[in-house]
């Protein structure tokens, strides 16, 4: 087994990976060098697919916006159960890494005149989208990419998994397990500094717009060194995938689409937003979302529409260049101005608990991104947050590990040693699951999640689901995992999906993203406990938020 010692490793290759890889690379006192781990290629990520936006607080050139107002917008959309120092923290420091990537090379749109172009997106008291068109998360991780690729500072390992995390008796994190699917070889990296930055855990659902890579794995990695995990029932349904068949990856039509006006009907021809919410196409996206879903099941369709006609045709092929190809490769023709849509996984606002500078209860092991649940999305995630969170998180952890002395660790204790005698055996070894169909039990995971811990869930639903994800996992945990990626990702899903379920059970409510029709209506004293949990968190004080 080769090893190699790191000033820093950092595992996944969206947004934040990258973003903190580069800015960790002009730092003095990185004298091993950085490594970026990703089971994909560099440019494989959630990130990349991100459509929309990302959410720019910029008061002083966009006079309409303000810090609390943001402030206000992103916990009435978590439902009260944000971390208020951590919304508040990522909103004041939006505009100094909004023009971080400016100066990176980022060419966000702009108006006629010159001036930044700023996009209202559902749930949003005011236009603060910046874009790109709409393949804002392309644009800004092939800056990053290109950047990163650049870096002398930098290595990066594609096709590797990371498989365990080197935790001492200390508690302490001192390095990573990779396999690399490529050359058939583990590698132990050797860190003071570990990084979890792998993305979200779309791919546990049959239908979702997040691409394969997104299997939860940092999470199951964190959660079994030892970890805390939090939040882990608010999984986001995105209430506009386009409804197309067989696809691994459902394509998104962009939050921004109801943004500049398009409407949602039946596949009747029936407007139904209003019927849900006074709000309507600009509700909340767990809002959105279910009404969509229970239109469709109430007409036993499979899609609903969103009609795009109002805003005219070409300026929507204009506007959504991004959308309009995927229609075009989908057989999906949009002249007559309806895009059929459904509901699909999405984001996760759970994961792994941190504070808002990225620190998990381990030492030396940091989680940001989509992985990490620093409590600034809440119970529901309002839209295109996500990509400022991942550079926000990104910066500040920068600074923090500027702090510290990040020369490799040189001396190990006998648990560490113990993982690495396993790794330096299980390359000899032979997988036992050589003759298991895993992508069948890829597919079941995918269906029990879908239809029992979904957009909908009760009590009966989520028992099955717990039953039959439990003889998976006492299924994959009687026999030897080694030197196959599928099999190592099928358990992490496992893991991962017996997180979730265990806590949707535990959560006798329904609040944000976890709906449950058997708590569907909350009592007095819950809300009058959220109003207090909303009003404490959002720093009011005689009607004023005081967050500038």
């Amino acid at each position: 087994m080769k090893y190699s010692k790191y000033s820093a490793v950092i595992i996944g290759s969206g947004v934040s990976g990258l973003y903190l890889a580069l800015k960790l690379a002009g730092q003095k006192h990185i004298n091993d060098g950085i490594l970026i781990v990703t089971k994909s290629q560099i440019d494989v990520s959630s990130s990349r697919l991100a459509q929309g936006g990302i959410v720019a607080v910029l008061p002083q050139i966009n006079k309409s916006d303000s810090i609390s107002s943001h402030v206000s917008d992103t916990i009435k959309a978590g439902c009260g159960l944000n971390d208020f120092n951590a919304v508040k923290f990522i909103s004041q420091n939006s505009s100094c890494v909004i023009q971080d990537l400016i100066n990176l090379g980022v060419d966000f749109d702009k108006t006629p005149d010159g001036k930044l172009s700023f996009a209202l997106e559902a749930a949003h008291s005011v236009p603060r989208i910046l874009h790109v068109k709409d393949a804002t998360g392309r644009a800004i991780e092939d800056v990053l990419c290109e950047k990163v690729k650049a870096a002398n500072e930098i290595d990066i390992y594609e096709n590797t998994c990371a498989v365990e995390l080197l935790v001492d008796n200390s508690n302490c994190a001192k390095g990573v397990i990779v396999y690399n699917c490529e050359t058939d070889s583990y590698e132990a990296v050797y860190s003071n500094a570990v990084v979890l930055a792998t993305g979200g855990v779309g791919q546990l659902y049959e239908y979702t717009t997040n691409p394969e890579v997104a299997t939860g794995d940092g999470i199951a990695l964190a959660y079994r060194a030892g970890a805390k995990v939090k939040n882990m029932e608010f999984v986001q349904f995105h209430p506009s995938a386009l409804a197309v068949e067989n696809k691994i990856t459902m394509p998104l039509v962009s939050e921004a689409v109801r943004g500049a006006g398009a409407k949602l009907c039946d596949t009747q021809g029936n407007y139904f937003a209003k019927d849900f919410d006074k709000r309507a196409e600009l509700a909340p996206r767990d809002i959105v979302a279910r009404g969509i879903f229970a239109t469709m099941l109430k007409n036993n369709d499979n899609c609903v529409y969103l009609d795009i006609s109002q805003m005219g045709i070409e300026y929507f092929r204009n506007r959504f260049p991004t959308i309009s190809q995927s229609c075009k490769e989908n057989g999906i023709d949009i002249s007559d101005g309806l895009i059929p849509i459904a509901p699909a996984a999405h984001y996760f606002m759970g994961g792994i608990e941190t504070n808002v500078r990225a620190q998990t209860s381990i030492e030396n092991l940091y989680a940001i991104g989509e992985c990490a649940c620093s409590g600034f999305h809440g119970a529901n995630r309002l839209a295109s947050n996500s990509l400022l969170e991942c550079v926000t998180s990104a910066y500040e952890l920068t600074d923090l590990l500027c702090e510290k002395n990040l020369d490799a660790p040189k001396n190990y204790d006998e648990k560490v040693k113990s993982i690495l005698e396993k790794y330096e055996q299980d390359s000899e070894t032979t997988c036992d699951f050589d003759e298991v169909d895993i992508e069948d039990i890829k597919n079941k995971v995918k269906e029990i999640m879908w239809n029992n811990v979904g957009i909908v869930r009760n009590k009966e639903k989520l028992t099955n689901a717990l039953e039959r994800l439990e003889q998976l996992s006492s299924f994959m945990d009687k026999s030897n995992c080694a030197h196959i990626k599928d099999c190592y990702e099928v358990k992490n899903m496992i893991l991962v999906s017996l997180l979730i379920v265990n806590s949707a059970l535990k959560r006798e409510n329904s609040i944000g993203a976890h709906y449950r029709e058997d708590f569907a209506q909350m009592d007095d004293n819950d809300a009058r406990q959220l109003l207090n949990t909303y009003s404490a968190n959002l720093g009011v004080e005689d009607g004023k938020i005081f967050v500038e």
